[in-house]
């Protein structure tokens, strides 16, 4: 085959650039021959493990994303496949059967054409590019050339091969919201009326009155009616493989314990003006709130091809960047919690098979599939699904059922892909169409470039619901439609703020005036904590920095703790003369003389978050709130909580309240750390660390190489740097799983940092060399020009195809 001028131009440009590398005299050099690489490219690997791709076309840049995602992440994405698609049996045995078909009851089934057509140009390319590169991969690996992760021997699997379909017809990777909270605020109106839920959770604007639905009877919702949701969105365990059979969850605990794992969730991000920065130019900063564990739910990635130049972090089993920048805008998100699911309700005929829509009795649609399992026969299984989505219970005994209706099932909704509209963004307006066509999840997307325009938008698919508001699940026969999505541009934004900055932290942020009644976008918000404390800051420094903005992301001052301290010196008084010189009347005067911040070595933090975690909300829903309705409620959420306290409706009772909650956090911390509060401490409660799930098949040394940590970590969900933890245990469950700061058109002062690392392989030093400074709040930089990327490196891999 004759090489046409373009290609042996791009060999030349490729072969002087490398030829002319000044890479450090300590970099480690590989050949590796690529099946299905086009051209010669490099990927190098610099010294904190982030790889930064060359290739000779945008093609092969998307190849050697998922060829490089496979070669540190391989165990990873292909369970996240796995699990997404309904494969775990044909891996793993037949315990895994009922995940399966879950999985497969969520699936995109729509016309895959209209699913391709809804994302940027060329996307369909990247995708199959990328596919081809993890599958160029696997079969090195299932040829003995590559080495086979860990995990996969311990759980005896193999890495399988994908589709581009793949990729796209998996939804249940990304959060949209309500469809917990909808089930779980029926049950509790069911139990003690409308009123009871105000401690449950928080509606904003505040004006809004919640109503039951017409034709809604909430005690028809069963307290199961998302078992197969929950089961087929959740994470893979392998305590069945280890032979561990755990209790079942009742259904309403499983419920809280989904919604409670879900609130802990968020992000923070802020773009900021050039006449707001030492510098004069715009910083971006991101900090996505997620699940932490090993391997890091995010992987950063740089490419550079002809017509492509992106860096950034992204999930690892998805082509491109989701934060980020390219030469000229960086982009960040957080989630803006647009309602995008509702519960529909139907009567069914005797025989399950049909729901009355508008007078009749309209068919369910049925699909069979089979399940292939390992070791056993294939499982035949059911799925069923009604005009607004699929059927996730069946209530033969009350002739019900109930389906969900999700924006995962429109096209050009797969979580997050939407940014590839953002890839090739050069100024406000390319930023407007990404916005425009933006599915999932539901985002506030912040924005800067070179030219020192910066903005914010709020981005989703948001429902349009004529007649109700989504906090509620709703009869399915038709009396309540979605009319459409609300275009974009009604959602709300801002371009060249006035102040010079802006900053969100998925607290209502909805502009004074916005017809929220008539778009109903959402009712249900954040604690406003997180963006408290990052205004604050924002707004008193007026030449920021990017040391700064990482100080702040790593902040951990608890606005939401001042309002309770407020109330509890309004409270309190003097010490009933029975506390005086106890423990108790000591925790007092530590909290009303303590100013927020929860440091490692805070005894008023380990204080107050035992107090407000464990016993606050619980002791407020027993002296509020309708007895039957008590146990759902739970603790409900503090801001909610803390709210009904202040607004006066508690009335003299909450003195009482908070005595006796206080006073039993008190005794269980004297329990757990001993009588002697001089060595209490927060950091002696709350600790980070990771388990990677398939350990539980290792014998305890390897198990123990799997894990990382244990190590002392400060903040909490109610603090800039967001530390969710297990009440139970105070484990960092949720946080920030890549931290990064952006200086715009000088991206090489950027810095970063993800946990525990960015490589899968517990053999490799990167699979945990960036947890320490992660969690004492330190960045590494992230190199985006040539040199300084290869003054950086560390390990150099010159690609070639292989022929």
């Amino acid at each position: 085959m004759r090489m046409t001028w373009a290609v042996a131009a791009a060999l030349l440009s490729f072969a002087a650039t490398a030829a002319h590398a000044q890479l450090p005299a300590a970099a480690r050099r590989e050949a590796w021959p690529v099946t299905g690489l086009q051209q010669p490219a490099q990927i190098i690997v610099d010294r904190w493990g982030i790889s930064h791709i060359y290739a000779g076309s945008v093609r092969d840049a998307f190849f050697l994303q998922g060829y490089n995602a496979a070669r540190d992440r391989l165990w990873q994405i292909d369970l996240w496949r796995k699990r997404g698609l309904g494969r775990l049996s044909a891996s793993f045995g037949p315990a895994y059967v009922a995940q399966d078909r879950a999985a497969r009851l969520l699936l995109y089934r729509g016309d895959m054409a209209r699913e391709w057509a809804a994302y940027a140009p060329g996307a369909r390319d990247a995708v199959t590019a990328w596919v081809d590169g993890v599958d160029a991969y696997v079969a090195e690996v299932r040829a003995g050339a590559k080495p086979l992760p860990i995990e996969f021997r311990l759980t005896a699997s193999r890495p399988e091969t994908w589709a581009p379909d793949d990729i796209l017809r998996i939804r249940s990777h990304t959060l949209v919201g309500n469809v917990t909270s909808e089930v779980a605020r029926a049950q509790v109106v069911c139990a003690g009326g409308v009123e009871a839920d105000r401690l449950r959770r928080k509606i904003e604007p505040t004006s809004h009155k919640l109503a039951v639905p017409e034709g809604l009877n909430p005690c028809d919702i069963p307290a199961d009616v998302l078992q197969d949701y929950i089961l087929g969105t959740e994470p893979v365990s392998f305590e069945p493989l280890a032979g561990r059979k755990t209790a079942a969850l009742d259904p309403r605990a499983q419920l809280a314990q989904r919604i409670d794992a879900t609130s802990g969730e968020g992000s923070n991000n802020w773009t900021i003006s050039g006449a707001r920065t030492a510098s004069g130019r715009p910083i971006l900063a991101n900090d996505p709130h997620r699940a932490v564990g090993v391997p890091s739910l995010r992987y950063i990635v740089h490419m550079e091809a002809p017509g492509l130049s992106i860096e950034g972090a992204g999930e690892p089993a998805l082509p491109g960047v989701s934060l980020g920048h390219n030469a000229d805008v960086a982009f960040g998100l957080t989630i803006f919690p647009i309602d995008q699911e509702d519960l529909y309700v139907y009567e069914i005929n005797p025989a399950g098979d049909a729901y009355r829509y508008k007078g009749g009795w309209e068919p369910m649609k049925v699909v069979r599939e089979a399940i292939e399992v390992k070791g056993e026969a294939p499982r035949e299984v059911e799925l069923r699904y009604t005009r607004h989505g699929p059927v996730l219970k069946i209530d033969p005994a009350r002739r019900r059922a109930f389906a969900l209706r999700t924006v995962w099932n429109e096209p050009g909704a797969e979580g997050y892909f939407q940014s590839s509209r953002l890839w090739r963004a050069k100024s406000w307006a390319d930023f407007e169409g990404g916005r425009d066509a933006w599915g999932t999840p539901p985002l506030n997307l912040v924005y800067a470039d070179r030219t020192g325009v910066i903005g914010w938008s709020a981005a989703g698919l948001t429902p349009v619901r004529p007649n109700w508001d989504g906090l509620m699940p709703v009869p399915g026969d038709g009396r309540y439609e979605w009319a459409g999505f609300l275009p974009g541009a009604e959602l709300p934004w801002l371009k060249n703020p006035a102040k010079g900055w802006f900053a969100t932290a998925n607290a209502m942020n909805l502009p004074k005036g916005y017809p929220d009644e008539q778009r109903k976008v959402s009712f249900e918000w954040s604690d406003p904590s997180r963006i408290t404390r990052i205004e604050e800051v924002l707004a008193a420094e007026p030449k920021g920095t990017i040391a700064q903005s990482t100080a702040l992301q790593t902040d951990t001052v608890s606005a939401e703790s001042r309002r309770l301290r407020a109330l509890l010196r309004a409270d309190m008084g003097q010490t009933p003369p029975a506390e005086q010189g106890s423990n108790l009347a000591k925790a007092i005067k530590l909290l009303e003389a303590w100013n927020g911040d929860e440091r490692t070595d805070s005894a008023p933090a380990a204080i107050y978050e035992v107090w407000v975690s464990g016993y606050l909300g619980k002791g407020a829903a027993a002296m509020y709130a309708p007895r039957p309705a008590r146990d759902l409620i739970g603790s409900g959420s503090l801001d909610a909580v803390i709210g009904f306290l202040e607004s006066g409706e508690a009335g003299p009772r909450r003195k009482l309240l908070l005595l006796a909650t206080l006073g039993a956090a008190v005794q269980e911390l004297e329990q757990r750390l001993g009588p002697d509060m001089s060595t209490w401490t927060w950091g002696r409660l709350h600790r980070a660390e990771f388990q990677n799930p398939a350990g539980v098949l290792a014998d305890r040394e390897t198990a123990a190489r799997m894990a990382v940590g244990p190590v002392a970590v400060p903040g909490s969900a109610s603090t800039p740097r967001a530390a969710t933890y297990r009440p139970e245990l105070f484990t960092q469950v949720a946080g920030a799983s890549v931290r990064m700061v952006l200086d715009v058109g000088q991206w090489d002062n950027s810095m970063v940092v993800n946990t525990p690392g960015q490589s899968g392989d517990p053999a490799n030093p990167h699979y945990r060399d960036l947890f320490a400074p992660w969690a004492a709040g330190d960045y590494v930089p992230l190199r985006y020009t040539r040199p300084a990327v290869e003054a950086a490196a560390e390990t150099v891999l010159d690609l070639t195809p292989k022929r």
